[in-house]
């Protein structure tokens, strides 16, 4: 039985329609992507199975007995509570539940009869619900998800008033994650992640949530590794594919050339008609060329097949960059450090020393924070290090893409502002009106979109306008940072297709940008594609390099952690074995010893006293052993009359004699026992 289902949902904003008769469902524990162009509806359609956005028909219903929780962009949290605090809101009806718990317990200390059983009945039913809520045990599970969200105890207690935007959109996927709801309607949940943070969640949505999953994300790794159903929006509809984001590539680009071809052949039928109709018109052959056409307007306005979206593949023609010098940018044993809040230094990174050669692709990841793009500040020489020393090479032309432009003029036209970027940074290599269509187009922009003024874009189409400016300005070292945070899916591909490195037996690859490229991502599809080196930053002031992409890197890691697991449980068989052979040899040893002792007893020349004990009978020393013990009695309970002590001579007295009499009894009650042991 479904957990969700929406059927038949439509919305329009005024005339503008956003889904038209769209529905969804989903199976408990079932993993869905949502895909799309941005402002396709993908965010409309997560609010509407929230319950957020009212449809303006159809209707969405989850299943009995069960929740759904939604991702906020925007989360409101209460004033004064703390980060944790946040965090442990979320165990909210645990906290009630704990509450009602301890009212039965108080009301059983009096409770009789029925009213006792109905209690214990009680207590059972808030157990069970506590255990299903998470028990008694979410301090380890808070802790877990803040740490893996990227948080670290130091800021568990910051009040959620000072933090960032960034750390509030963490904060609130953590509440999200520790409610565990039935299902979880994620939209874009890795938008403040860095790398390892989405690694976590990942790994948290395969192999620790139970529930369904609805996401939308533009992380095509992510998407890959965590959903088995693929839902694109396209058109107002809903089309669905099985499988992850891989699958769903090919899947759709085998669709798509099915429909292309379909509508190439109708458009072929239509002309032939049409032909046909324009010649015969007034001829004898007029009345079944009239015939021809009803038929040809009817099939037009029932059954024309439209074009499928995206499937021109547009060929970049980007402009020729002067070549560098063999070095881009060199630097020794740079170092930088800033203070923080508390006062406290923080060494971004110390003694790195990095050589970037011409036509390299370098990629730098890292924790939220670490500094990387303090690094590439220091590299391009925009700011000094506390030490060390930077070098750029020979004709070095940097084109720095920044997280904000507000450089990008308001005024000009789509196509104008990247004839204008093209006229200005490369003269002598065109800068026509086409020659900026055909550039607007390669970056997703269709006819109409070329029309828009920049200042009436939205993030996502202000980010493609100003790379695609970029690609087009002819600098040979490109310095993207955060590139994607704002692009969808298709976007984000066709910017690896223009910064993939020319390949000198593709001939549709050279037009591509074939510059030194330093990028910071968290993107690691984009890593992959486009970058042959690594920079990688651990939050703690080091700086490591590797040669290759990010995925060869994480292989490696993966590989020298599973070899360090193998060394430590190695050590730990070889210390538990050392440690089990000190216990064996310790034990041989006192055995040994204990032997030695017995066998010196053994051998040892009987004294005098047992010697004289050997020789009494065994009544004697009954009758012996029962005169001490009278006498210790005696002794004892002259020692509790208080009179006693006030003589301290007489205390002395006594207290000198119990002692000789227990020294005398003891060799007396060993031989007891010994004969005893033998007669028995």
């Amino acid at each position: 039985m479904p957990v969700l289902t929406a059927t038949n949902l439509k919305l329009a904003y005024g005339e503008k329609i956003i889904l038209d008769g769209v529905s969804i469902s989903l199976e408990p524990g079932e993993r869905l992507g949502i895909v799309g162009r941005n402002g396709c509806g993908k965010s409309s359609l997560m609010k509407i199975l929230s319950g957020i956005t009212k449809p303006d028909s159809g209707e969405v219903a989850i299943a009995r007995g069960c929740s759904a929780g939604y991702l906020q962009q925007d989360p409101k949290f209460a004033e004064g509570e703390t980060l944790r605090g946040a965090a442990e809101s979320a165990f909210a009806e645990l906290h009630r539940l704990h509450q009602q718990l301890d009212d039965v317990f108080h009301k059983m200390e009096t409770a009789e009869g029925d009213e006792l059983e109905r209690l214990m009945k009680l207590q059972v039913r808030y157990e069970e619900q506590m255990q299903a809520a998470g028990g008694y045990a979410i301090d380890h599970k808070i802790e877990a998800v803040l740490h893996g969200l990227g948080f670290i105890d130091a800021q568990f207690s910051i009040p959620v008033t000072g933090l960032s935007g960034g750390q509030r959109g963490r904060l609130a996927l953590a509440k999200l994650l520790l409610e565990e709801p039935d299902v979880l309607l994620l939209d874009e949940p890795t938008n403040h992640l860095d790398i390892e943070g989405r690694l976590w969640l990942e790994d948290f949505l395969v192999n620790q949530y139970k529930g369904a999953v609805v996401m939308v994300s533009h992380d095509r790794y992510l998407l890959d590794g965590v959903v088995k159903r693929i839902i694109e929006v396209e058109q107002h509809r809903l089309i669905e594919y099985p499988g992850n984001y891989e699958a769903f590539r090919e899947i759709r680009a085998q669709r798509r050339l099915t429909q292309l071809r379909a509508y190439e052949n109708q458009q072929t039928q239509f002309k032939k008609e049409e032909a046909f109709i324009r010649r015969y018109r007034a001829g004898q052959r007029a009345k079944q060329a009239q015939g021809r056409l009803s038929k040809l307007e009817r099939a037009k306005e029932s059954s024309t097949l439209e074009r499928p979206m995206e499937v021109e593949a547009f060929r970049l023609s980007l402009p020729k960059s002067e070549r560098t010098g063999d070095i881009v940018v060199s630097a020794r044993s740079v170092e930088k450090s800033y203070p923080n809040d508390q006062g406290e230094v923080r060494t971004l990174f110390k003694e790195l020393d990095v050589v970037i050669a011409r036509g390299e692709r370098w990629g730098i990841i890292g924790p939220n924070g670490a500094g990387k793009s303090t690094l590439v500040r220091v590299l391009l020489g925009e700011q000094l290090p506390d030490a060390g020393t930077v070098r750029i090479g020979a004709n070095v032309k940097v084109g720095y893409y920044r997280q904000s432009h507000d450089h990008v003029e308001g005024e000009p036209r789509v196509w104008e502002y990247l004839q204008r970027v093209i006229l200005k940074e490369a003269p002598g290599q065109g800068g026509s009106e086409q020659q900026a269509r055909n550039l607007a187009g390669a970056f997703l922009f269709s006819g109409d979109d070329q029309e828009k003024q920049m200042h009436m874009l939205s993030g996502g189409e202000r980010s493609r306008a100003v790379l695609a400016g970029l690609l087009a300005s002819a600098k040979n070292v490109l310095v993207l940072d955060e590139p994607t945070n704002h692009l969808d899916i298709p976007s984000a591909e066709r910017l690896e297709d223009a910064l993939a490195a020319p390949d000198p037996e593709d001939p549709d690859s050279e037009g591509t940008f074939d510059g030194t490229l330093i990028l910071i991502s968290h993107d690691r599809a984009l890593i992959d594609a486009t970058c042959d080196h690594l920079l990688i930053f651990d939050g703690q002031g080091n700086v490591s390099t590797f040669t290759g992409n990010y995925t060869q890197w994480h292989e490696k890691q993966d590989e020298l952690k599973k070899q360090r697991a193998e060394a430590e449980s190695e050590s730990k068989r070889r210390r538990d074995e050392a440690e089990r052979q000190r216990r064996q040899a310790e034990e041989q040893k006192a055995k040994a010893a204990q032997q030695q002792k017995q066998q010196q007893a053994a051998n040892k020349p009987q004294n005098k006293s047992n010697n004289a004990l050997a020789r009494m009978k065994t009544e004697q020393i009954e009758q012996k052993i029962a005169t001490i013990e009278s006498r210790i009695k005696q002794i004892d309970q002259q020692l509790a009359d208080a009179d006693v002590w006030r003589d301290p001579r007489k205390c002395q007295q006594l207290g000198d004699e119990r002692q000789k009499l227990a020294q005398e009894l003891e060799p007396l009650e060993f031989e007891y026992l010994s004969r005893m042991e033998s007669n028995g």
